[in-house]
């Protein structure tokens, strides 16, 4: 059991290495005053609510890492309840590293990224496959998304923190980009037609003022 939601990561060994760097103080301050939550609180429920995409990180027995990219329709990743997140499992490239990964050790890091805020969020816990769960799979997916769901993935929280936005080169989806380019199309049209009004009605343009005599 850890006596604060941070020993998570701050393992024995990451305080040791703060003690060294100078950042030890700061933390622990941190974790006297509450630290880092542990249940899916609104504003993280809103957080998830547009994202379209996560990194999914396991390992295996063994501790070799992996991240999977996973990607749907915005709030894909959905609350479950307040200690639990799920997503539709759709179909890929069927090397099951992930699935196999958590067969044999639990342990899971979901990493989320707001590229066009500058955001990031980190969440620590444990992963489980839920398989043949119709009335999970149907209450994760989004009928409008084609992606095929094979399985339900279901994610425990322990803890989740978030960082800080430096570093972070913003970048932007076609559909945040959407509203911004059709706004620009419609003032290009408006223009593009006041110039072609302008050329059938010569005289309705308006004249400089001739110098008096």
């Amino acid at each position: 059991m850890h006596e604060v939601p941070s020993d998570v990561a701050f393992t024995p060994a990451v305080k040791a290495i703060q003690q060294r760097k100078g950042s030890r103080g700061g933390y622990a301050r941190m974790e006297r005053g509450g630290g880092w939550s542990t249940i899916v609180t609104p504003d993280l429920a809103e957080f998830l609510a547009d994202l379209d995409m996560f990194y999914l990180g396991t390992a295996n027995a063994e501790g070799q890492p992996y991240i999977q990219y996973r990607g749907g329709p915005p709030g894909f990743l959905k609350v479950v309840d307040d200690h639990t997140l799920g997503f539709a499992d759709f179909g890929g490239n069927r090397q099951y590293i992930t699935l196999g990964n958590l067969s044999e050790n639990p342990k899971a890091f979901i990493f989320l990224m707001d590229y066009a805020n500058s955001r990031r969020v980190k969440l620590w816990g444990t992963a489980r496959v839920v398989e043949g769960d119709r009335d999970l799979q149907e209450r994760l997916r989004d009928p409008s998304y084609d992606g095929k769901v094979e399985r339900a993935i279901l994610f425990t929280l322990e803890a989740w923190d978030i960082n800080c936005p430096q570093h972070i080169h913003p970048r932007f989806t076609p559909r945040q980009m959407a509203p911004v380019i059709e706004k620009m199309q419609a003032r290009i049209a408006d223009l593009e037609a006041e110039v072609q009004r302008l050329r059938s009605n010569p005289r309705t343009s308006v004249e400089e003022p001739r110098d008096a005599d």
